[in-house]
């Protein structure tokens, strides 16, 4: 019945379908382009803060899903480095997100793995203890 070659179509045909179908095509180009000129944004400040969104959500993860102590050390990290894992301190060695002294890595992650530590080691794994120190002396 509908072999090789046959016409069917599960879309109905419109009578003036030769007339108007180049025009409907480009219409409909015109709005998926559109859609995603809209939605989907590959703005350099928007990618950073993908980045930052992302980090926020590995930290997080890091942190065993604890909500208050991430709110702490994301305020602490905010106030370091404005989330920034490149963030490079002039007048001293510090660097990455957590500005840890004496260090040049790269790789966020890791920057992650090294402040967490050291918060660890330095105030028992409280980062509203680091925060809180920071607030009243400047550094942690």
């Amino acid at each position: 019945m509908y072999g090789v070659g046959s016409s069917f179509s599960i879309w109905p045909k419109a009578k003036n379908a030769s007339r108007y179908g180049g025009k409907l095509a480009r219409c409909w180009r015109f709005g998926i382009a559109l859609c995603l000129a809209t939605f989907w944004h590959l703005d350099v400040a928007q990618s950073q803060e993908i980045k930052i969104n992302t980090l926020k959500q590995i930290t997080f993860w890091k942190m065993n899903y604890d909500f208050e102590q991430f709110y702490c050390l994301s305020e602490l990290i905010y106030l370091e480095s404005r989330w920034n894992y490149k963030a490079n301190n002039p007048k001293s060695s510090a660097y990455g997100l957590f500005q840890i002294l004496k260090t040049k890595e790269k790789d966020p992650i890791k920057q992650i793995d090294a402040g967490l530590k050291y918060i660890d080691a330095r105030y028992n794994g409280c980062a509203c203890r680091a925060l809180a120190h920071h607030k009243l002396k400047g550094w942690y």
